[in-house]
């Protein structure tokens, strides 16, 4: 039984999809261990501990980078967890931590990468004017929005689309792309060549 560890900075939607296809098995044979988040206050807090998962709160204020993120590892590894799954979580992790889970964090972004990495990626799109944006699960490494991709996701952008409008698309779609690329990846049937991922 693998076991996923997920950081959360916010209301953890994707976190909520993961639990839920963890459940329905999914992602076979895998157990959601652990919620951590850097803020106390974040609603998905509570929606784990609706779904009987254990939680892990630690702030990151006072602390330097490094020293939040092993503060976290600790709780991860105590946890015994296989893969650490970002789901809106919104801070930069330490090269230490990229390092000691080296090839096991999944992050998804809402945007086709490389194209608009960073802050607002859907605000980026409509002002680039696109016709399709999407969402991307990478392999996280020490570069913004950078790793190997998992899985990506298409979204048509419309004539009339917001930014409020075209995220509400965009999340749709990343809750099944997400569960897809944690599958994946906990099942081990690929191989890394250079930045692809090759499904064996």
């Amino acid at each position: 039984m693998k076991r996923i560890g997920i950081l959360i900075s916010g209301r953890g939607s994707n976190m909520t999809a993961i639990a839920e296809a963890v459940r329905e098995g999914r992602i076979p044979d895998a157990e959601l261990a652990l919620v951590v988040s850097n803020v106390e206050s974040a609603a998905g807090l509570a929606r784990a501990q609706e779904l009987g998962i254990r939680t892990f709160t630690h702030s990151h204020r006072g602390y330097t980078r490094e020293e939040h993120d092993r503060a976290m590892a600790a709780e991860l590894r105590r946890c015994e967890v296989d893969l650490v799954c970002l789901a809106g979580y919104m801070r930069l992790l330490s090269p230490w931590f990229i390092r000691e889970f080296e090839n096991r964090i999944l992050n998804i972004h809402p945007s086709l990468l490389p194209s608009f990495p960073g802050l607002d990626a859907q605000k980026q799109a409509l002002d680039y004017g696109v016709k399709f944006t999407g969402c991307t699960v990478h392999l996280v490494d020490e570069e913004l929005d950078h790793g190997p991709i998992v899985k990506q996701s298409a979204v048509p952008v419309l004539s009339g689309d917001t930014v409020e409008t075209l995220s509400a698309r965009i999340l749709a779609e990343e809750h099944n792309t997400y569960i897809e690329a944690a599958a994946l990846i906990l099942s081990g049937k690929y191989r890394i060549e250079g930045r692809r991922i090759v499904e064996l």
